[in-house]
Formats: C-alpha cells, sequence, structure tokens
C-alpha cells in the first residue's frame, strides 16, 4: 500500500489541533480508517481512550492488552477489513495501543501502522506539556495527592537504547509516596538510580523529591559518582533539620562494554539474573542512607555478560506480607526467574511481578513497592 500521508497531520498539529488525536491520525491513514489512541492506566491493568465515548480494554486476556504487554501487532478479522493493534510508543517506551482498520492486514499494512503508533505517541508526549487530558483519561481510580506529585517527578516506564534497556515500575500507583526511580541514557552510558524515602504520604514524597532533584541536579553537572552521591546526602541533610532520610542506589552502565558501576545508601542489594537464573546479590560497601552523614562512597564495579540483567528493588517489594509472612526475598527470586524462562519482555515481567505482590498481600500493599530492571544486550557483533 502507498505510504500514509502526515503531512496533513503535521498541518494540523502546527494550528493546534492535537486535541482530537484520533481525527488527525485519521487524515493521516487513509485508505486505513477508524483510529483509536489507548493509553495504559498507571497501575498498567487497563487501557483508556484518549478520546471519550469509547469502551476501555482490559490489559489481561484482549487483543489490545496483547499488542501492550508483548509489544507486537496484534490482528483479528472483523467484517470484511482486519483491525490491527500496535503499540503507541514515547520515543521507545509502550504507553498504550493504536487500534486501525485495513481492508487487508498485509507486511506493509502492518508496518505502516507501526509507524503510525509512533507518531501517535510523539503526538500524546507533546499535548502531556500543555493539556492534563492523556494524564487524566489514564486514571482507573482516583490518584492522592503524593501519587500525582510522585508521578510527575518520573521519567518515562523505559527506554531502550543500542546496547541496554532499563524499565522501572512503582506500586501502588495511585498512592504511591516515597518510592522514586530515574534514569538517563547518553553518550554510551545509563545512568540510573532507585530512590525510598522514609516515612508515607506528602512528607515522605517532598523528601524523595529533593533526592531525586539533588540526583538529576549533579547527574546533569557531569561530576563523578561519588560526588553525586555526596551530594543528594548533603542535600538531605541541610533541607531536614532531623534524622529524615531516604537509602537508594546510584549506578551507571556503558553501553559499549558492560561495566557496571554502583554506589549503595543502606539500600537492598541489586540482584543479578544471568541466562533466566539469580547468580548472585551484587555486593557493595553501603554507606549510611542519605541524609544521615554518609561521607565519601565506595564505587563497586561488576563486568556484566550480554545478555545480563539486574534488579533493583525496595523494601516494600521483600517485604509485602499476607498473613504476617512477608513476601521475601526467596519468592522474589522465584518469580523473577519463573518470567525470565517464559521469556517476557522487561517491562512486562515488571508488571506481571507487580501483580503477584498484590495478589500475595490481597488487600493492597502496605508499603511503595518500585522495581528497576536493567539490562546490558551490548553492541559487539
Amino acid at each position: 500500500m502507498s505510504e500514509f500521508a502526515y503531512a496533513e497531520a503535521l498541518r494540523a498539529l502546527a494550528e493546534g489541533a492535537a486535541a482530537d488525536l484520533d481525527q488527525i491520525l485519521a487524515s493521516a491513514c487513509a485508505p486505513a480508517s477508524d483510529p483509536v489512541v489507548y493509553l495504559a492506566d498507571f497501575s498498567r491493568q487497563a487501557l483508556f481512550p484518549l478520546a471519550a465515548g469509547t469502551p476501555e480494554e482490559q490489559v489481561a486476556g484482549t487483543l489490545a492488552g496483547r499488542a501492550f504487554s508483548t509489544g507486537k501487532p496484534v490482528t483479528s478479522a472483523r467484517d470484511g477489513h482486519v483491525r490491527v493493534w500496535v503499540p503507541v510508543v514515547e520515543q521507545t517506551a509502550r504507553i498504550g495501543v493504536l487500534a486501525v482498520s485495513f481492508p487487508e492486514a498485509d507486511p506493509g499494512s502492518i508496518a505502516q501502522a507501526e509507524l503510525l503508533g509512533a507518531f501517535a505517541g510523539l503526538i500524546v508526549t507533546g499535548m502531556s506539556r500543555v493539556s492534563d487530558t492523556p494524564l487524566v483519561r489514564r486514571r482507573l481510580v482516583r490518584m492522592s495527592l503524593p501519587a500525582s506529585i510522585q508521578w510527575d517527578l518520573l521519567p518515562p516506564w523505559s527506554t531502550r537504547v543500542p546496547g541496554a534497556l532499563i524499565a522501572g515500575i512503582l506500586e501502588p500507583a495511585y498512592d504511591i509516596a516515597g518510592d522514586a526511580f530515574d534514569f538517563a541514557a547518553d553518550e554510551g552510558t545509563v545512568n540510573f538510580a532507585i530512590v525510598d524515602g522514609m516515612g508515607h504520604g506528602i512528607s515522605s514524597t517532598m523528601l524523595t523529591g529533593l533526592a531525586v532533584g539533588a540526583y538529576r541536579h549533579a547527574r546533569r553537572d557531569a561530576v563523578p559518582l561519588p560526588d553525586i552521591h555526596v551530594a543528594i546526602d548533603e542535600a538531605l541533610s541541610s533541607g531536614y533539620d532531623d534524622l529524615s532520610f531516604a537509602t537508594g542506589i546510584l549506578g551507571s552502565l556503558s553501553t559499549s562494554t558492560g561495566r557496571l558501576g554502583w554506589t549503595c545508601a543502606g539500600h537492598p542489594r541489586p540482584l543479578l539474573l544471568r541466562d533466566r537464573t539469580v547468580v548472585a546479590e551484587l555486593e557493595c560497601e553501603a554507606t549510611l542512607p542519605f541524609g544521615l552523614g554518609t561521607g565519601a562512597p565506595v564505587v563497586s564495579y561488576y563486568d556484566l555478560e550480554p545478555g545480563d540483567m539486574v534488579l533493583l528493588y525496595t523494601d516494600g517489594v521483600t517485604e509485602a506480607r499476607a498473613d504476617g509472612e512477608q513476601f521475601g526475598l526467596d519468592r522474589l527470586i522465584d518469580f523473577v526467574e519463573r518470567e525470565a524462562a517464559s521469556e517476557q519482555p522487561p517491562e512486562e515481567l515488571l508488571r506481571r511481578l507487580v501483580q503477584e505482590l498484590l495478589a500475595y498481600q490481597g488487600s493492597g500493599l502496605r508499603d511503595d513497592a518500585t522495581m528497576l530492571l536493567l539490562q546490558w544486550t551490548s553492541t559487539r557483533s
């Protein structure tokens, strides 16, 4: 089939018509028809249409959900046409799905639909800078004030760059307070952090927000990892005159060599996953938590092998309880290995792990549970 015509869509965007995204996409994709953009809710359980009037789709057990969780196109024949679902991506992070109909779904049509999904993602990302609609439409339930502040603090759910990928998740998505992750991929390096602020509620959110702000400020000044560690500690120490603190891990990964470096401030040790098996906890010489006078940290190093994954998590993961018994490290390892054996994408592995935690605890998590999964895919031939 012929290439989609994006010129008219871009012209409409330049004139400020982004609010009617489905209509903009329709102007670009003829002879395809009926495009609908769905955005994943913050807990990644449901897919909500950006435009009102269309029912939502569940992630579990639907064709739309399969496209979202696998990142691959899904097709279904319907009344003389073919409905195609493809991921909507924010750069490389899946944030939803696009449904569009074709007279027939040949490889060229599916490829065009995938490009349209990427185009839709660019528009949604731009809309989110000036409109609340994409965020409001994604809400499964009402969000607490601490969670609203925390989500505005976070980077995308994931990113993929040559040589590496990183993905994060946190729960309870609509009442999170105190946990956060951050990352940035620049010039052959993926920098990352996971932070767990003490306490709950708005005070914990503000504490973690200061820690992440200090992390980003120091990182963007291109100072060495130990100095970033100290900068977070000093920001919390000067910002609070009590014993407020946050635990965390800061690190960097060379995408060309697989060299991993990290510091630890009183935080659970990362897990190393190789060939679908957790082979080690990555040990390091931990300092006191940030805010308690950590001093100069020791940077630990490890040379990853291609395909290795490193899982960072907060204590809310292992300390989830059912009938007084913690979820624990052994259950975490067993589940990660089981899902890795099924070759789930990292984003889906994390989503399923959160669902497992929720099922285990039953009534909802009593503490924030956050995970960050880093993989070195290697650029070597």
